[in-house]
């Protein structure tokens, strides 16, 4: 009975007697690697993200600066419309009072909001975690009391 088992392919050559240790052993080390590669993929991948969005943050800042000079001169346009009708310091001071009250305005409702975010605690993660935490402890007496 020198054939091999149903099972065994003949492409594997001689069967070498292993270890169970030895076999833990390279499941260890390929696991090891694997991780290691995935993590290097991911690296490079967040890597080449990472470019992208840069670049793209710097496209909406420069968006932005244009839209305040776009802004700035809105609003010297108001003010010589203004100054067709009154004098120009007084177009320029009307039109600085309305900025100035739209400015405190927008203040008030930002710091209304961010006092409804107040404080800053994930409440419903803490309350989960306790739970599960007091899910454990429950388990653990009830396994002790058996």
């Amino acid at each position: 009975m020198s054939d091999p088992p149903s099972g065994a392919r003949a492409a594997d050559g001689p069967r070498e007697d292993v270890t169970v240790a030895e076999l833990v052993q390279r499941a260890t080390d390929q696991i090891t690697r694997l991780v290691r590669e995935e993590l290097a993929l991911a690296r490079a991948e967040l890597t080449a993200k990472g470019r992208h969005a840069g670049s793209g943050a710097a496209m909406v800042g420069g968006a932005g600066g244009l839209a305040l000079f776009g802004t700035g001169t809105l609003v010297a346009a108001l003010v010589l419309v203004l100054a067709e009708f009154m004098p120009a310091w007084v177009a320029a001071l009307v039109v600085a009072v309305a900025l100035f009250a739209m400015a405190g305005l927008l203040a008030l409702f930002g710091k209304k909001q961010v006092k409804q975010t107040m404080p800053v605690k994930p409440e419903a993660t803490l309350h989960s975690v306790r739970a599960d935490a007091e899910s454990v402890r429950q388990a653990a007496r009830e396994g002790r009391g058996r």
